[in-house]
């Protein structure tokens, strides 16, 4: 997609891939970068260099209801670029996950995904053209234990993905979803935590979050529908699509019942 002169926003955009995404969004010649955060306040302000956007805002939105997606998207105008970006974790033998927790992470990971690209939807097909980028993991398609909830949320994305990108097909409206891979964040310490005490991550691959936004910044550029993760762990997206003895073997030899750390 052409960017010069467009506006984008990117949910969760005060931190992690969030965070650096909008600086590489900010470096290209758009209108306006919208940084979508829960309190535009504590936003630590993004300077475009020289050639860049032309501005940078942060705009409140909370995605943890209903209400308050309602309430942020009414306020933000015309949208070209949608990056549902913001996401939480939780992870652990699913007996022992937190059930409000995983009610919070299914309104962030899913819902809001889903209400949010409908109230932007609307304006880009009336202007025939726009984009919508949402965030996946690698174990939206690898389906692991010690991560039920958050792979089924994640999985869900990916579905809601393809189907809406068939759905809008001779729209001049795009639908792209990023197979996250392991990059160096907040959230990848979380899950090194939760999902660590089941599992070996030492082997997981970690990449820097700027790289990682460079290259999701290009696949908007590029109109790719979409950006896979690279290096070993596209090797488990691609056992994801063979017969489930694959994963079972990998999933057994990696994960145990018993915690491997108090």
């Amino acid at each position: 997609m052409e960017l010069t002169g467009r506006t984008a926003l990117v949910t969760g955009a005060n931190r992690g891939i969030g965070r650096a995404l909008t600086e590489a969004l900010a470096a290209r010649p758009l209108a306006c970068v919208l940084a979508g955060v829960r309190d535009p306040e504590r936003f630590d302000p993004i300077v475009p260099p020289p050639g860049g956007a032309r501005e940078v805002r942060p705009v409140r939105l909370d995605l943890g209801s209903r209400a308050s997606i309602d309430e942020g998207a009414a306020a933000l105008g015309a949208v070209d670029v949608l990056v549902n970006n913001a996401g939480q974790f939780v992870g652990g033998l699913l007996e022992e996950q937190d059930t409000e927790a995983v009610y919070a992470m299914l309104q962030v990971n899913l819902v809001a995904v889903m209400h949010l690209t409908q109230r932007v939807l609307p304006g880009m097909l009336d202007r025939g053209r726009g984009i919508v980028v949402n965030n996946t993991s690698i174990v939206g398609y690898a389906h692991m234990p010690a991560v039920t909830t958050y792979a089924a949320s994640k999985a869900g994305v990916v579905g809601f993905s393809e189907a809406l990108r068939r759905e809008l097909r001779g729209t001049g409206v795009g639908v792209m979803h990023v197979v996250t891979p392991g990059v160096r964040t907040d959230m990848l310490d979380e899950t090194d935590e939760q999902y660590g005490r089941y599992a070996d991550t030492s082997s997981w691959d970690r990449i820097e979050p700027r790289e990682w936004a460079e290259r999701i910044a290009g696949a908007i550029e590029s109109g790719d529908h979409i950006l896979g993760p690279g290096g070993k762990t596209a090797l488990a997206k691609l056992a994801s699509r063979g017969p489930a003895a694959v994963l079972d073997a990998a999933a057994a030899r990696m994960f145990s019942r018993r915690p491997r750390s108090a």
